[in-house]
């Protein structure tokens, strides 16, 4: 179905056909729009800016005389103030109601944009500061396909590096610790718990045995020169790791697949390559025997260059080299005009000069955007870090499990009649959520406290309000018997209807300026004030027991219409909307 066309985009188009200038359009306080361009106009002109707006005013067709705008007044030095009609406001949202996808328009120049987000570590366990990443970036992704943007996920996990040789060794000597019991289900928990003790057991030998540290490095070079024995032990450190990674991602509710986890592995065959067109261009060169790129303005304390290592001295390759071939493998081969890098904001000078010595050699040209967008860093209630008793990062799954924890313990209060079983389905949906829209009502560079008692409550800007809110919804559908939803656009609209039809046609403009700016927060912003939007529309303007026939199906309209909006708002955020809370 056709997109449709917002009241804001409409009004826009009116007044400046009669203006002949940009109105700059804004919402405003006084009306539903005021058109400031009449000012720039003026004075270009030379003529008097009042003059001017009561010109438009009477080019513009008012009232009865036309659908769309009621009144419009001039205030101030010229300032035009737009009123739409209730009838016009209740034909776009009809409109908006008849198409699946609410009126939103696909992009018109629709590209190919590469995410980077969700980056775990092979035999390691997932702590906090994986959690930002992972929903940033998942609902990044999510937004931009809504749009009409084809997106290619790239999970660029920690799968290579020295620490390989000494696992890989201790596997060798120990060649059951990754076993699996019989019947054994492939459960994340047990999975993370044998990388962890191979991990603990290899870190101690190689610690307090030189023999064994001597063939942990001998087994480096052999991982690096692909000797089939050591890639096929390599490749069950992976395996096992992915069953954990997977296990951690259904709890958060974010897919992750195989074919998308494209490791610092997957560049290893790129790597020398890359060095050698470094610095054959000019733009990498020797140091102290390694491979580095200088840049005039990176400079560190002591005043020198601080250069990005390409290649060590010793011959390794550092992470700039496993990037550097991303960016030509994801230009070149995946032929992408958007890289964007959801990591945090510790990287911003890695990524700086990494996407630098990128444009210099001209892997990354004009045509290519490429943007890190950084993050902070999740805080608890003590303005730290957040951290566990003993000073670690603390365990991702360890925060999901306690956000569905205390998230069943809500519902049961709520209704103390629903069974476990429902609880607990409940629980995982408003829980996660929980934790979901803090993160992404956060706006990116800034840090949040973690504080689940916030976080899971049903007043205030969370997602437990707005997931009730669509709950109230639906479950006054349910009740509305034989009455359903109807626009009736010859009625008029009190003005809490008008305020939350105005706020439900901004949907597709505000979809689209998250989509430009990749700030998912701003989403997140606007669904809370549907939500509240909401809550005063059920305050003042009974749904059911309305005056008339007429009015209860267009009330019911709207609540449908909201209900809808918040569903996939929050589904684009990652969020479940449960249909009774």
């Amino acid at each position: 179905m056709a997109s449709v066309p917002s009241l804001s985009a409409s009004i826009q188009q009116r007044v400046a056909d009669a203006l002949g200038a940009d109105p700059l359009l804004r919402r405003s306080d006084r009306a539903d729009f005021q058109a400031n361009g009449v000012l720039g106009l003026a004075k270009r002109n030379k003529a008097n800016p009042r003059e001017v707006a009561a010109q438009v005013v009477e080019a513009l067709p008012t009232g009865d005389d036309d659908g769309l705008i009621a009144a419009i007044e001039v205030s101030g030095p010229g300032f035009l103030n737009i009123t739409v009609s209730d009838a016009a406001i209740t034909r776009t949202l009809a409109a908006r109601a008849a198409d699946d996808r609410l009126g939103v328009p696909l992009k018109a120049d629709p590209g190919t944009t590469v995410v980077d987000y969700a980056q775990p570590n092979v035999a390691k366990e997932m702590h906090v500061g994986h959690l930002r990443s992972s929903v940033i970036g998942d609902a990044i992704t999510k937004i931009l396909e809504f749009e009409g943007e084809k997106v290619i996920r790239r999970h660029h996990i920690g799968d290579w590096g020295t620490q390989f040789g000494m696992l890989v060794q201790y596997l060798i000597e120990h060649p059951h610790e990754l076993d699996h019991e019989a019947g054994e289900t492939a459960a994340g928990e047990e999975s993370m718990s044998r990388l962890d003790r191979v991990y603990k057991a290899s870190r101690k030998l190689f610690d307090a045995d030189e023999d064994f540290k001597t063939r942990s490095r001998k087994r480096v070079v052999d991982l690096q020169a692909g000797d089939p024995e050591t890639l096929a032990l390599w490749q069950r450190f992976v395996d096992e790791s992915k069953i954990y990674f997977y296990s951690v991602y259904d709890k958060l509710d974010i897919a992750i697949r195989d074919e998308d986890i494209v490791g610092e592995s997957g560049y290893n065959d790129m790597l020398i390559e890359t060095c050698t067109l470094l610095e054959e261009s000019g733009v990498a060169v020797r140091s102290n025997g390694a491979l580095c790129v200088f840049f005039d303005d990176i400079k560190g304390k002591d005043g020198e260059p601080v250069p990005l290592i390409v290649q060590k001295a010793d011959g390794g390759f550092g992470y700039a080299a496993t990037d550097l071939s991303a960016i030509r493998n994801r230009t070149a081969d995946l032929h992408a005009d958007t890289l964007l890098y959801v990591v945090d904001a510790r990287q911003a000078l890695h990524f700086k000069m990494v996407f630098e010595a990128a444009r210099r050699i001209g892997w990354l040209t004009d045509e290519v955007t490429v943007k890190h967008l950084p993050f902070g860093t999740v805080l608890g209630k003590d303005g730290k870090p957040l951290k566990t008793r003993e000073g670690v990062s603390t365990k991702l799954e360890d925060l999901l499990d306690e956000a569905v924890q205390r998230a069943a313990v809500v519902i049961r209060a709520k209704n103390e009649e629903l069974s476990e079983e429902v609880v607990a389905a409940r629980a995982a949906e408003v829980g996660i959520g929980a934790i979901k829209y803090a993160d992404l009502s956060t706006s990116l560079g800034r840090d949040y406290v973690f504080d689940l008692d916030r976080m899971v409550s049903l007043t205030g800007d969370t997602s437990v309000y707005l997931q009730y809110a669509y709950a109230r919804i639906r479950s006054i559908l349910r009740k509305a018997g034989d009455a359903k939803p109807a626009a009736h656009p010859e009625l008029p609209l009190a003005p809490a209807e008008r305020a939350l039809g105005l706020l439900l046609d901004e949907f597709g403009n505000t979809l689209a300026g998250v989509a430009e700016t990749y700030e998912p927060h701003k989403l997140a912003s606007y669904l809370y004030s549907v939500a509240s939007a909401l809550a005063t529309f059920y305050e003042q303007c009974p749904v059911l027991k309305a005056d008339t026939p007429e009015t209860v199906e267009n009330r019911l309209f709207l609540a449908d219409l909201t209900g809808r909006t918040l569903r996939q708002g929050m589904t684009l955020l990652g969020i479940r909307t449960p249909e009774q809370l």
